[in-house]
C-alpha cells in the first residue's frame, strides 16, 4: 500500500479546513468559496456546496450533515444526503473557526467581529453570545472543553455547559499571533501553535505541579549554511487514542509529536508548499493533509492545491511508553 495518495477533484483555491467525519468521508473548506465531500476510500467528491465567498472553517454535525461559515459572514447548515443548504444565521464580519459541540448539541462560532456564539442549529436561532476585545483567530474543544485563541494572544477557556463567564482567562506563551488551538483528547490541557516557529504545551489544572509541566519548543525552522528560516505553524491536529499530535507548517513539513515525553516521533516527507489543515481520522490510521500555499511571502506563483491521505502506522503515533 502507498504511504500516501492524492484526492481526486481538489479545490482551487487556499484550503483553510480539512476534517474527517464517519466512515472516513471527508469536509473541506477553501478560499474557492466552497465546501467539499470526499469519499475517501474510493477517492471520490461526493458533494460541493457554494458560497458567496471564501469559506473559512467547517464541521460534521452527524456524518449527514455538516456546517461552514467564512467571509459573507454565513453560518451554513448542509444536508449531505440531499445537497440542500439551510443559514442558519450570520456574524457581523466573517466567520473564522466553526464547531459542533455534541455535548449540548449546539453549534459554536468565532468571528472577526469579535463574538463567539452558539447556535441551535436545526431552530436556526442564536442561543448565546460572547463579545471579546479582539479577533477570534482559532478553536478548539473536547466534550465540554471549549478553547478559544483570539488577537492580543489571549486564550479562553470555558466550560460549554456555562458561558456565563471564563472558567480560566490566559495569556499566550508565545510571543507572536496565535495560528492554531487543539485540546488534548484527555481534557487535560491544549496545544498553541504561533507565527515563528513555535509551539506551546498548556496544561489546564492551575496547581504548581501541574502547571510545572507546561513548556514550549521551537520546530518547522530550517537551517541552510547558517542561517535559519522560521516558518509559521499553521496547524495541529491530535491522534484520538494516543493524545500524540501532528504539526504543519509553511515549511511543507508534518512533524508527529509526542508530548509527555517531549520527543519527535518522526517527520513525513516534505510537501509542495505550506501545510494549511491537518486532520487524523477517527481510529487515527489517516491523516489527511492539506498542502497549500498560506501567502507567507505575498501573492506567487505557487504549486497546485492538494489534499493527500496518508496511511500513518502504530510506529508513527505511538508514544514510545506505551
Amino acid at each position: 500500500m502507498a504511504q500516501d495518495f492524492q484526492l481526486n477533484s481538489p479545490p482551487t483555491d487556499g484550503i483553510t479546513n480539512v476534517t474527517f467525519g464517519a466512515n472516513n468521508f471527508l469536509l473541506v473548506s477553501s478560499w474557492d468559496s466552497s465546501t467539499r465531500l470526499y469519499d475517501v476510500a474510493n477517492n471520490s467528491l461526493r458533494a460541493k456546496f457554494d458560497h458567496s465567498d471564501a469559506v473559512l472553517d467547517c464541521s460534521f454535525i452527524t456524518a449527514t450533515t455538516a456546517l461552514a461559515g467564512g467571509l459573507d459572514g454565513q453560518l451554513k447548515m448542509f444536508d449531505l444526503n440531499t445537497h440542500s443548504e439551510t443559514v442558519v444565521g450570520t456574524h457581523n464580519d466573517a466567520i473564522t473557526c466553526v464547531e459542533w459541540n455534541s455535548e449540548v448539541n449546539l453549534a459554536v462560532t468565532g468571528s472577526w467581529d469579535k463574538q463567539v456564539k452558539l447556535w441551535d442549529a436545526r431552530a436556526r436561532e442564536c442561543v448565546h453570545t460572547s463579545e471579546h476585545p479582539d479577533r477570534v483567530y482559532t478553536m478548539g474543544q473536547v466534550d465540554e472543553m471549549l478553547v478559544v485563541g483570539t488577537g492580543g494572544r489571549r486564550v479562553l477557556v470555558w466550560d460549554i455547559r456555562n458561558m456565563k463567564q471564563e472558567a480560566q482567562r490566559k495569556e499566550s506563551a508565545l510571543k507572536f499571533m496565535t495560528r492554531c488551538i487543539r485540546c488534548f483528547p484527555n481534557k487535560q490541557g491544549y496545544v498553541l501553535s504561533s507565527c515563528e516557529g513555535r509551539v506551546a504545551v498548556e496544561y489546564l489544572d492551575p496547581s504548581p505541579a501541574i502547571q510545572s509541566k507546561k513548556y514550549a519548543f521551537k520546530c518547522h525552522r530550517i537551517k541552510d549554511e547558517g542561517i535559519e528560516t522560521i516558518y509559521p505553524v499553521n496547524t495541529i491536529a491530535f491522534h484520538q487514542r494516543y493524545n500524540t499530535f501532528a504539526t504543519g507548517g509553511c515549511d511543507g513539513f508534518v512533524n508527529i509529536w509526542d508530548s509527555a515525553n517531549k520527543k519527535r516521533l518522526c517527520q513525513l516527507r516534505k510537501m509542495p508548499t505550506s501545510i494549511a489543515s491537518l486532520c487524523f481520522n477517527q481510529d487515527g490510521t489517516m491523516l489527511a493533509i492539506a498542502s497549500s500555499y498560506t501567502f507567507e511571502l505575498g501573492d506567487m506563483e505557487h504549486p497546485p492545491d492538494q489534499i493527500y491521505i496518508r496511511n500513518m502506522t502504530d510506529i508513527e503515533t505511538r508514544p514510545k511508553n506505551m
